[in-house]
């Protein structure tokens, strides 16, 4: 987890999926891993569940664990109580969001590389976020089609979905995908074959690129799914809903799958296709009963891909596509947020006050689709609408009943279930769930996905994690199919006003070739400031080395300015204080630290600072 927080390349973060296999000694060990805040913040953490478990769990009957996992002779056998540790993975999950399941049996029948286990592509875990279960040195490579694109005449009685254009765009997405690995074999060959590229690393490269060539595995997915239905008049989370979008992941996995095969006649096969090896795979088998003429064509000239689809949660590609995300529902169509502004500035209108006397104005904030619905009815943007007004446009709209919040969950998770027979890899869903759910209701929607033929599920019921958007108003869920949905704020944490004295620690660091240091204010015992730059430079600060803590004191000067001085005790036990920690550095580092300062000051987890 550590390891992953240090990687970033061009300011975005690693990423990185746990998972551990429920049959190991230590798996209750490994389910509470992210109970404690803070621990464990730079991956996602998932139990790998087998079916005998299931089984185990629901009957009440002991489950026996081992080490090594799948050894004939294990070193280490215990029974356990296995509906005792599928309540807590219950538990931890409604409380923290964490761990997902996996539901690893139902993955490795599935999984079409599996039927080549024995040559290298035996499934052992997945990506980051759970779409693609992988092999070992595989990568995940993704691509999204835009379903809303699709719609032709969107929120009007004579719309409809295009399938003669999307089938064509199926199979042109799956020729992109196959080009992408082309692209990645030239990447990886020219770090190859650079001069600066230690054995072992070269060694690593080796194998990826050989697993790259062997496979071409790929990840064709979609996007949009809650607008797509929206924009045709269906419901999402009701039964008509869910029937047309397996239509459309049947038509996207069979038009993916053509391309492929097309490709094997004109490119070549991947190295070690065999058509005999995967005639018992459960979906390769779903392929031939709805395409026929494709399955003899697959076993007569190979296939370009090893695996094809996913659906990945495809959250940066939303934006970009002004939709709704993967397969998830909208969050909320149309919602009000606040931002801070000062009361003195001009033409400021200040909607609130926190307890704090900060002031902020609060602002509508709408889904582009949502826009498109007005448009399409007439119905004026503005940002004045009232609370009320608000909540009686998304009850007139196709969105009404189909938030996040407001699906019927268990038939979320069957759609899962069923557009999950068309989809080879694996479908990254999670469930949001209202913060007055009980740990009951986790379970029901975890053994339905299990029982539906999920590959693997997530919750996170609000306020469980912090730093996620929240509804502002909280009520349970009603009956009432044209619910509005609730209005969700960003709520500012930990903001008070700050205390004349503050414990510091000094920490001494090497920034680069330079020998930096900071001085952390502290409240409770957690960093709520930061002052730092050059140490020892001519116009920068002595600090004696042996000193690694003292306080920062809020000081004002004789013409009403405020600065900041630190003071610690000295090795005779006399107060020191350095005054000016603010002018004491470079004015760029200081303008740094104030904003590094700001963000902490508002609660902002110090790992995601």
């Amino acid at each position: 987890s550590n390891s992953t927080r240090e990687v970033a390349q061009g300011g975005r973060r690693g990423a990185l999926m746990l998972s551990a296999s429920i049959k190991h000694p230590d798996a209750e060990d490994f389910i509470d891993a992210k109970m404690a805040e803070g621990k464990i913040t730079g991956a996602n953490v998932s139990v790998r569940i087998d079916d005998e478990f299931m089984k185990a769990a629901s009957e009440n009957r002991p489950y026996r664990q081992q080490y090594p996992v799948s050894s004939d002779d294990p070193s280490i056998v215990k029974e356990i109580d296995a509906a005792a540790l599928w309540s807590k993975i219950v538990h931890n999950a409604w409380k923290s969001a964490e761990p997902g399941v996996l539901f690893w049996d139902t993955i490795r029948r599935e999984s079409v590389p599996d039927c080549y286990a024995d040559l290298g592509f035996e499934t052992i875990s997945t990506n980051p976020c759970g779409e693609i279960p992988l092999c070992p040195y595989d990568s995940c490579r993704l691509l999204a089609v835009n379903l809303f694109s699709y719609v032709k005449n969107p929120f009007t009685p004579e719309a409809y979905f295009d399938f003669e254009l999307f089938k064509e765009h199926a199979g042109k997405a799956q020729r992109i995908m196959d080009d992408i690995i082309d692209l990645e074999q030239e990447k990886i060959e020219a770090i190859i074959e650079s001069a600066d590229v230690k054995h072992t690393e070269l060694e690593l490269w080796h194998k990826i690129l050989n697993k790259t060539l062997l496979g071409r595995r790929t990840g064709v997915g979609i996007t949009g799914e809650g607008d797509m239905l929206a924009a045709l008049g269906l419901k999402y989370g009701t039964t008509e809903a869910t029937d047309f979008a397996v239509k459309v992941q049947q038509t996207l996995a069979l038009g993916a799958y053509r391309s492929s095969v097309t490709m094997a006649q004109e490119r070549g096969a991947f190295r070690i296709f065999d058509a005999q090896r995967e005639k018992n795979n459960p979906f390769i088998r779903r392929m031939a009963e709805a395409d026929p003429q494709l399955y003899e064509d697959m076993k007569k000239y190979g296939r370009r891909n090893i695996a094809c689809l996913t659906i990945a949660p495809t959250g940066t590609t939303s934006l970009m596509t002004r939709t709704t995300s993967g397969i998830e529902p909208v969050f909320m169509p149309v919602y009000k947020r606040r931002r801070k502004v000062n009361p003195g500035d001009p033409n400021v209108h200040v909607d609130y006050v926190d307890e704090s006397g900060d002031s902020f104005e609060e602002y509508i904030v709408y889904h582009p689709r949502f826009i498109d619905w007005m448009n399409v009815n007439g119905i004026p943007v503005k940002n004045d609408y009232t609370q009320e007004e608000i909540d009686s446009l998304v009850a007139r709209s196709p969105y009404a009943g189909a938030t996040a919040n407001d699906v019927d969950w268990m038939e979320k998770v069957r759609m899962q279930g069923k557009i999950q027979k068309w989809v080879d890899h694996s479908i990254s869903v999670t469930i949001n769930l209202p913060a007055d759910v009980s740990e009951e209701l986790v379970n029901r929607l975890y053994v339905e996905a299990w029982r539906s033929g999920c590959k693997g599920c997530t919750v996170y019921r609000e306020g469980s994690r912090s730093g996620v958007l929240v509804a502002l108003q909280k009520s349970k869920k009603s009956d009432d199919k044209n619910a509005a949905a609730p209005t969700p704020t960003i709520i500012p944490q930990h903001v008070i006003k700050r205390p004349i004295e503050l414990e510091a620690d000094v920490v001494r660091f090497q920034n680069n070739k330079e020998k930096w240091i900071a001085f952390v204010g502290l409240l409770d015992g957690k960093p709520y400031e930061i002052f730092t730059g050059l140490a020892d430079d001519e116009d920068g600060i002595f600090c004696p080395k042996s000193v690694n803590h003292g306080k920062i004191i809020k000081a004002v000067n004789p013409d009403g300015t405020k600065r900041y001085d630190f003071q610690f005790v000295n090795k005779r036990g006399y107060k020191t204080t350095i005054e000016g920690l603010s002018d004491k550095f470079n004015p760029e580092y200081w303008n740094y630290a104030k904003l590094i300062s700001g963000v902490l000051r508002y609660g902002m987890p110090i790992d995601q600072v």
